[in-house]
């Protein structure tokens, strides 16, 4: 059987990491991650808490790392995932891009536009899952998954540092139906960070972390090794 050769769009957070995982099930061959670095923390396409950390996961999963720098503008900073994808095309002769897209239109079919002129399939495992499901299916599978940035109401700052495990599986399924949170966070609510998985060599440990915000709007930045 011939490997499909497939680059990872890469933020470190549970999604991009269970659909690698995914995609190495369905007999992709994983050649490379790609991860954008934007310097706009409110970035409508990329997620930014902890981004730096990446370079750990991408050595535990022993893949090499491009990474894409931007200034986050919208629309403008597809220009800079445009340049980082044909980066991985030219270097590591890759015919697939792996999102990790959940239910966001506008990041899916920005990835798949750039896919398109480049010639390139693109591959969303987690596109319209039950979140519900997926959240059960990454403890099932070992995903290590921590919080690391709340963003809405009544998230707040006990929420950073939290395991994605069963008690957090109820109570997001709560938070859903009084509040309307996507239980899997795909609308901002929060962000993750994989601390292990199936396909780390070993697991990353929290060193330090610093933690900011107000209210409902916390991130905490942590430093692993």
């Amino acid at each position: 059987m011939k490997f499909k050769k497939c680059a990872v769009l890469f933020s470190g957070g549970k999604d991009s990491c269970y659909s690698a995982y995914l995609a190495k099930k369905k007999g992709y061959k994983l050649s490379c991650l790609i991860s954008v670095f934007s310097k706009n923390k409110e970035s409508y396409m990329f997620h930014t808490p902890s981004i730096l950390k990446v370079k750990k996961q991408a050595e535990v999963m022993e893949l090499p790392l491009i990474i894409q720098k931007t200034k986050g503008k919208k629309e403008e900073e597809l220009k800079d995932l445009d340049t980082a994808i044909k980066k991985a095309k030219e270097k590591y002769n890759i015919d697939t891009i792996v999102t990790g897209a959940i239910a966001s239109v506008y990041q899916a079919s920005r990835i798949k536009k750039i896919c398109d002129k480049l010639n390139l399939k693109c591959f969303n495992p987690l596109w319209h899952k039950d979140e519900i499901k997926y959240l059960n299916k990454l403890i099932k599978n070992k995903f290590k998954v921590i919080i690391t940035a709340v963003a809405a109401y009544p998230l707040d700052k006990s929420w950073l540092g939290r395991k994605i495990d069963k008690k957090f599986v109820e109570e997001v399924k709560q938070l859903k139906e009084k509040y309307k949170i996507h239980p899997a966070g795909e609308g901002g609510e929060f962000e993750t960070f994989v601390l292990n998985c199936p396909l780390f060599k070993k697991s990353l440990d929290i060193k330090n972390h610093e933690v900011s915000g107000k209210d409902n709007s916390w991130v905490m930045e942590i430093d692993v090794e």
